[in-house]
């Protein structure tokens, strides 16, 4: 007869990535995941997977990759200062996102500063080279 060991309380994987705040919704985690953005232990994982304290999550968000230990849970997303105790994060991971950040301020890429609409006058610099044309 097998003993009646109780595993420690688990929480889902898209409620973690939310209240570790790497994402700002619970359905932004849940495309992620089935995107494939999200690994655990290094396998692809549905969102309703349990996950525990000492588990490895790899982690991708727009252009930012993420390897992290998971130290703890929260059912509540708290503050950043908060949610940041949740997580270690690897040394590896630490240093690629460094040495990506290094390399885009060093070489951004084009068009990047360009934020929103074009302005008034960035509008009719654009309607006279059309007219050009």
């Amino acid at each position: 007869m097998a003993a009646n060991v109780s595993l420690p309380p688990g929480q889902r994987v898209d409620k973690w990535l939310w209240a570790a705040r790497f994402f700002k919704t619970r359905s932004m985690a849940t495309e992620a995941i089935h995107g494939g953005h999200v690994r655990l232990n290094g396998t692809p994982v549905k969102p309703a997977r349990d996950l525990r304290p000492g588990d490895t999550l790899d982690i991708t968000a727009g252009h930012q990759h993420w390897t992290v230990i998971v130290r703890g849970l929260n059912e509540l997303r708290r503050p950043a200062s908060e949610a940041q105790t949740l997580y270690e994060e690897t040394e590896e991971s630490r240093t690629r996102r460094e040495t990506v950040r290094e390399a885009q301020r060093l070489a951004p890429s084009p068009g990047s500063e360009l934020r929103g609409r074009p302005t008034k006058t960035a509008r009719r610099q654009i309607r006279g080279f059309n007219e050009q044309y």
